[in-house]
């Protein structure tokens, strides 16, 4: 696998970025490439600092930064030597030496935009989704979109039901993922306008196994391997859940602390192996499905813990070929679900 990173992407970058790829080398094979896009004095002085001298490290020059604060489109179009974009060129299928996926932890929309740009789609994909894997406690849940598209049309959602069954059941192994919609309650008749037309597209998909609405609270119980929802409410959903889960484990060191140290240290191993499963840097980045190639968004506050995680998962991801299988199924559907289409849109992401 050849992966490019853009090294400048994150709240704690480079640092984070470049120790994250240190730490992920012990795990990769003698034939895999991180091609490092950013400054190349402060990539080649930061690894020279850390002592690490590894082939499989390549430096590509990127003068810009896109920062978190920028608009997302307005930046990809401005900033053409930023990490982001020289990156999201080097994942485009017409690049002169194209890699095999491409990361980031940077600006989340504009690394949408940019890899919609010059990635490009899917054939057949009509908006990219950003598929993410919650850990529950009925095993692995996809959720899509967790924030590439707050405004979807009701079709954007039904592909992306489609799109995370695929990712669900060829990376997580899943057969016959459950498929889910997120809805205010479980009744038929509860829910929006778009929320009702997106479930009749759902209920109609060839080959589909969806089970209909369910809330928010029954995500964690594990009744649903994928999870359909617009950006806006997937990365509410997302947030909501990292935080609880890193403020219950804590509640409860705390009380058990208090109730009786020597029975705290007894724990402190099953605690530490079962937060390991519930923590988000575990799981690295998510893919953005739908663009025609590999991207993986991570999150701002990554850890080097949560790149090199990222890194691994986004090799198995490319092992997978999960866009040949996304690619399958959206064109087996548009018969009954998109049956207007005559080609796949090119408008950008605004």
């Amino acid at each position: 696998m050849r992966l490019a990173i853009d090294v400048m992407g994150g709240d704690d970058a480079p640092d984070a970025i470049l120790k994250g790829c240190i730490e992920a080398l012990e795990r990769l094979s003698p034939d895999d490439q991180l091609i490092l896009v950013g400054p190349a004095d402060l990539i080649e002085d930061a690894l020279h600092e850390y002592g690490v001298s590894d082939d499989r490290l390549i430096v590509e020059h990127a003068p810009d930064v896109i920062h978190m604060h920028d608009k997302p489109v307005d930046a990809v179009r401005k900033k053409q030597d930023s990490s982001m974009v020289r990156m999201a060129l080097r994942g485009s299928r017409k690049a002169d030496d194209p890699v095999d996926a491409v990361l980031s932890a940077g600006n989340t929309g504009a690394c949408v935009s940019a890899a919609t740009m010059h990635m490009k789609r899917l054939r057949g994909a009509h908006r990219p989704g950003i598929a993410v894997t919650l850990p529950t406690f009925g095993g692995p849940c996809v959720l899509c979109d967790a924030g590439a598209n707050p405004e979807p049309r009701p079709l954007h959602l039904a592909q992306y039901g489609v799109m995370a069954e695929a990712y669900a059941s060829h990376v997580h192994g899943i057969e016959r993922p459950r498929v889910a919609q997120m809805n205010i309650g479980s009744e038929e008749t509860k829910g929006t306008g778009m929320i009702q037309q997106v479930r009749e597209l759902l209920e109609k998909t060839p080959g589909m196994n969806y089970v209909g609405f369910i809330e928010g609270r029954d995500i964690m119980e594990g009744v649903a391997d994928v999870v359909v929802t617009d950006g806006f409410v997937g990365n509410i959903v997302l947030k909501l859940a990292e935080g609880m889960a890193k403020s219950l484990f804590t509640a409860i060191a705390r009380e058990v602390m208090e109730a009786d140290p020597n029975l705290a240290l007894q724990f402190q191993g099953v605690m530490a192996d079962f937060f390991k499963k519930k923590d988000y840097h575990e799981y690295g980045g998510a893919p953005l499905l739908g663009v025609n190639g590999v991207c993986v968004v991570c999150h701002g506050s990554s850890k080097p813990k949560t790149i090199a995680n990222a890194i691994l998962a986004t090799r198995e991801h490319v092992n997978a070929n999960v866009n040949e299988a996304i690619m399958r199924r959206l064109e087996e559907i548009a018969p009954v679900v998109d049956p207007g289409a005559t080609q796949v849109p090119t408008k950008e992401i605004a």
